[in-house]
């Protein structure tokens, strides 16, 4: 089977959107220390380029979580790691690579605020057009819309592959 990789949103509009979104988180928590939680592997590319953007104290922490397997959600999230600062206390930034029915993202927020975080809200670098009432959690903050599509690129993935494009891509599998 081959694969087709069409691009929907190039690097450099994926630059100006994430500055755009680092002004506005800055604008949102300034004069307070933020707390970010990166939901990995496939927020690490943008939450790099976004935290890199904010102009504010900010303590990064990662979570290994994720609910796919082979391009379908299993309804069940799998934490693989805990968080290494406490966020007791903390305005938490919660940033992953793509919001589509937002189980992982609603499940890793009740995480964080069983914690005791003082708030948590959300960015996404994608927010797939679904149907809403299939949607278990809403981003605070989001990069782009997308189809509801397979993406990959820009820290998305195919079973671990294509994470590493600059452009975010539509991957549609060929019968050959």
């Amino acid at each position: 089977m081959s694969v087709t990789l069409s691009p929907l949103y190039d690097a450099e509009a994926i630059r100006r959107r994430v500055a755009e979104l680092a002004a506005d988180i800055t604008r949102t928590y300034a004069g307070q220390e933020l707390t970010a939680v990166i939901v990995m592997n496939g927020g690490l590319f943008f939450a790099a380029d976004l935290l890199r953007g904010i102009k504010l104290p900010v303590r990064i922490d990662s979570l290994p979580a994720g609910s796919y397997a082979h391009h379908l959600s299993t309804g069940e999230l799998k934490m693989r790691g805990k968080l290494k600062n406490d966020v007791q206390g903390r305005h938490v930034l919660l940033i992953d690579d793509i919001l589509d029915t937002g189980f992982t993202l609603a499940e890793v927020r009740k995480h964080v605020m069983a914690d005791g975080a003082a708030s948590c809200r959300t960015c996404v670098l994608i927010d797939k057009d679904i149907p809403p009432e299939r949607k278990k959690a809403k981003a605070d903050w989001y990069g782009f819309r997308a189809p509801a599509e397979f993406l990959v690129g820009y820290g998305m993935d195919s079973d671990e592959l294509y994470r590493n494009l600059p452009d975010i891509c539509i991957l549609r599998e060929n019968e050959s």
